[in-house]
């Protein structure tokens, strides 16, 4: 049961890349269990196979914060057929994750989110040509207007890869503006780093924009290079494989705020 776990959450409950790396790696295990169901807790809900609660690999009981997220997680369980592929299971690797490594690092966690707005993907800026120009303005640039308006976030553009410090004043301000609570922190953790945005991920969280759309803001200039020269099969695996944790992620936001 350890060793599932352990291939569930991934190695690192801050790092969702490679937790999807190792999860295509895992050997499948068969289903030791005939049932998975919910069981009331004192702020939450656990999630029980044939009436014993899930854990963590160090013996933590895995509660979650609302019905809807506990649903989710029993869904993936009861999803499994003869083995169990923990690809398939983002929700349950997101819960291990949070009570793993975010509930007691809160501050660690969101202090690393915080890095990006120092160089977030939106502020460097294509040169050439016109058209991918015009693309990334037209999905970031209501995003920095938002910021700007909304959070109070004044953030400086570049063009091309070099670094342009941020005001202070910017950083702190859109800071101000992430969640309290270890789910929905942890959920801005993993939006973040799939996205390389901080500030799509706030966007996303404050729901300013949906899920579908922040997917999008985050691969324009990867998708006008497969409009220019194809689908790599490689990168498009890992791009899916990315994705699922996404969805989960933009899924607890979407249900917590």
């Amino acid at each position: 049961m350890r060793e599932l776990f352990d291939e569930v959450t991934g190695q690192s409950p801050l790092d969702p890349q490679e937790a999807a790396r190792r999860n295509v790696r895992a050997a499948q295990r068969k289903r030791f269990y005939k049932s998975a169901d919910i069981a009331a807790e004192d702020g939450g809900f656990a999630v029980t196979l044939d009436g014993r609660p899930i854990r963590t690999p160090s013996g933590k009981k895995v509660t979650v914060p609302a019905r809807a997220i506990a649903d989710a997680v029993v869904a993936e369980w009861s999803a499994q057929g003869e083995t169990i592929d923990p690809l398939t299971m983002p929700l349950t690797r997101f819960a291990n994750s949070v009570i793993e490594g975010v509930v007691d690092r809160l501050d660690v966690v969101a202090d690393d989110v915080a890095k990006y707005l120092g160089s977030d993907l939106l502020f460097y800026r294509a040169g050439h040509p016109a058209a991918l120009v015009t693309r990334e303005a037209e999905h970031w640039d209501p995003i920095l207007f938002w910021a700007a308006d909304t959070l109070g976030a004044h953030f400086i553009l570049a063009e091309g890869i070099v670094h342009v410090a941020q005001p202070e004043s910017a950083i702190r301000a859109a800071r101000e503006a992430f969640p309290s609570d270890p789910w929905p922190v942890a959920a801005l953790h993993v939006v973040t780093t799939l996205t390389g945005s901080a500030l799509l991920a706030l966007a996303l969280t404050h729901r300013f924009r949906d899920a579908a759309q922040i997917w999008t803001a985050a691969h324009v200039d990867e998708d006008w290079n497969i409009e220019q020269w194809g689908v790599d099969e490689e990168v498009a695996a890992r791009r899916a494989a990315r994705l699922v944790d996404f969805n989960a992620a933009a899924s607890i936001l979407k249900t917590l705020n």
